[in-house]
């Protein structure tokens, strides 16, 4: 008996487990179920993190605004105290024996020595502030091949706000761009980007982001110093550089023959300076004086002229008043405009006809903001907003404070049978 129990207990020991079947398409359907899940999970990971990177960014490391451009005349000679001066004199008066000289001869050599320098002073300019700006534009020809239009100018360098370089240039050129570029003296090329145009100055500045920039490029450049462009300018030697004579790289010499002509754009007055140097119509750069400052923007078709042979004498708009215009545009805001042609109020004409000093309208553009408003020819405009308006240098001094689409109050002087008689009216100026 007990030895037929153990032979069941050996028996019992002997069978083998069987695993339970298993269930194929369960087993599929949670694989399924787990795979969806995550990536389900991975989808809203990614979502979440795209939409919460740049807060976290932005809080953890916030970006830097680009700084405000104020631009200023230089003067060189301004910077010396008078004190200096006297103190040099002094030294020199103690330390050098007088001496008169009668007669001085200059040899051929002295002439290409002389030309050598301003030369290269031209070329030093060149090297650390101008650059080629190039617009590119895509067209079709008559045999619908497609093609690449490349419009170039000369553009100056500034400002650099910290994170981009600022670039002055003929806006001309960059109508209908689809990309732009700076090609710097050295070769290396940037793409760039437009901050601000005025159509009726044709004046555009592009930026160029630092961090795009080669090193060795950023460090070889830098902003031009401005000087003034007032009567003193007369007779002075100045060099044209960029593309004066309608090539890239070309140098002319010469001098300033007038300070004194003015252009009459919409809400501008521009100094206008005339030099004896002859350029080409598609000239575009810079003058400069013999202390490296730029007293003036050349701009294609600036000037008189109109020969068979594509020449005429190069003119300039002087430097400081495009300044207010500069400084705006470098700062990536638009020009406020009202459509006004104008010109100041003679004393004499104040005096003896009894006509308000202020901005006297000379004409106005159809369609425009001041047009709108009611404003007409023959009107003198005393205030705009709050600030008084004694000369059209005034007006255009604080139409420049406003912003395009922002209305402001203008108070004007309106000839009336007896006397002139103030009126105020709502003005929308427009970009």
């Amino acid at each position: 008996m007990e030895e037929n129990q153990q032979n069941q207990d050996i028996e019992f020991i002997k069978e083998k487990v069987k695993e339970r079947p298993l269930n194929r398409k369960k087993l599929m359907r949670r694989t399924l179920l787990t795979a969806s899940m995550a990536v389900i999970f991975g989808l809203i990971a990614c979502f979440t993190f795209l939409v919460l990177e740049p807060v976290f960014s932005n809080l953890l490391y916030p970006e830097e605004e680009p700084q405000q451009v104020e631009l200023k005349e230089e003067n060189i000679a301004e910077e010396i105290g008078p004190e200096d001066m006297l103190l040099e004199e002094e030294t020199q008066e103690e330390s050098q024996p007088q001496t008169v000289v009668e007669k001085v001869e200059l040899e051929m050599s002295d002439f290409q020595r002389l030309y050598r320098t301003m030369y290269a002073l031209g070329q030093e300019v060149a090297k650390q502030s101008l650059v080629t700006v190039t617009g590119v534009s895509s067209d079709v020809d008559w045999f619908n091949n497609p093609y690449e239009n490349q419009g170039r100018t000369a553009g100056l360098i500034v400002a650099d706000n910290g994170q981009e370089l600022l670039i002055l240039s003929d806006s001309s050129v960059l109508e209908g761009a689809e990309t732009m570029e700076v090609t710097f003296s050295d070769g290396a090329k940037a793409k760039a980007e437009l901050k601000s145009q005025d159509e009726e100055t044709g004046l555009a500045v592009v930026a160029v982001k630092l961090s795009e920039m080669e090193e060795g490029t950023r460090e070889s450049v830098k902003a031009a110093v401005l000087g003034g462009s007032g009567s003193s300018l007369l007779a002075t030697p100045v060099l044209a550089l960029g593309r004066p004579a309608g090539t890239s790289g070309s140098v002319i010499f010469g001098m300033v023959t007038s300070t004194d002509q003015r252009l009459n754009l919409e809400d501008h007055n521009l100094q206008m300076l005339t030099t004896d140097m002859v350029g080409k119509n598609n000239s575009s750069g810079i003058l400069i004086n013999l202390s490296r400052q730029v007293v003036g923007i050349l701009l294609p078709g600036a000037g008189d002229g109109e020969g068979e042979d594509d020449s005429r004498l190069l003119t300039a708009y002087g430097i400081t008043d495009l300044l207010p215009i500069i400084r705006k545009l470098s700062n990536g805001q638009q020009i406020a405009h009202l459509g006004i042609r104008g010109t100041d109020v003679p004393a004499e004409v104040n005096g003896e006809n009894g006509v308000p000093l202020g901005a006297y309208v000379t004409e106005i553009r159809m369609d425009s903001p001041a047009m709108r408003a009611g404003i007409q020819s023959g009107d003198v405009i005393t205030k705009l907003g709050t600030s008084e308006i004694e000369s059209f240098s005034d007006y255009q001094d604080a139409l420049m404070e406003l912003s395009p689409n922002s209305g402001v109050t203008v108070t004007l002087m309106r000839q009336g049978q007896a006397e002139y008689q103030e009126m105020t009216l709502e003005v929308m100026p427009e970009g």
